[in-house]
């Protein structure tokens, strides 16, 4: 079976769901997305097909667990990168945790590979800079971050400050409010995690639907073997 079909219809039970903003639905009964589960197919080699480039990668101003300020640019100098948007307090199983695990998954293959371990980096940045604050990001890197992988946790000074690397992801945010219009503590928003060249071009963009550990990490072999050759 050709890789992409088997893909397609691996991912069909959640692919609806997946193209909507991601927020509690306590009525509907969760299908959990097929990054939890083990892949049902053979993943395509690595560097048997191409990721050509989706465009460049803009830059932006955050802040590090450490409180130490950081550009995107200077964190994706000489690596390929995979980038993830997420909110900490996020209560959608198939939204920023399932980004964060299969990064989890990601990352424990990669400390297994000498080869490749010290040529990629994980970014998982806050778009909830007003709860999610660098020592709040440190707290959540504690649960997650194993071994010599390079795992970035980051967020940004304010709402403003982040608005524009928002924008540039095309990484749309919503503060859900009660019919009173104030504030209910969650966020609804499109899971999108990216795949980033040594060049600085997106070379994939994963939504629930196609977000695997096993075709995450085929395409940082793909992307990472070419850019050495």
């Amino acid at each position: 079976m050709n890789w992409f079909i088997a893909i397609l219809l691996f991912a069909l039970p959640i692919l609806t769901a997946a193209q909507q903003p991601h927020h509690e639905r306590p009525d509907e009964p969760q299908v959990l997305a097929p990054g939890y589960s083990e892949l049902k197919f053979p993943a395509p080699p690595a560097g048997s097909y191409s990721l050509p480039s989706l465009g460049n990668a803009a830059d932006g101003e955050l802040v590090d667990s450490t409180g130490k300020n950081a550009t995107l640019h200077a964190l994706y100098e000489g690596k390929t990168i995979v980038l993830s948007f997420i909110y900490t307090a996020c209560p959608d199983v198939n939204g920023c945790p399932l980004a964060t695990f299969v990064l989890s998954r990601v990352q424990r293959r990669l400390s297994s590979d000498e080869r490749l371990n010290d040529k990629v980096r994980l970014l998982t940045v806050s778009f909830d800079p007003v709860n999610d604050s660098p020592q709040a990001m440190a707290s959540y890197a504690r649960s997650f971050r194993r071994g010599d992988v390079d795992w970035r946790f980051l967020t940004a000074m304010s709402e403003e400050s982040l608005a524009p690397i928002l924008e540039n992801y095309d990484q749309a945010v919503i503060r859900d409010r009660d019919p009173d219009g104030r504030q209910i503590g969650t966020m609804s928003h499109i899971l999108r995690v990216y795949l980033i060249d040594r060049e600085k071009k997106i070379r994939n963009i994963y939504s629930p639907s196609f977000l695997h550990p096993d075709i995450l990490l085929a395409d940082i072999r793909t992307v990472t073997d070419a850019d050495m050759r």
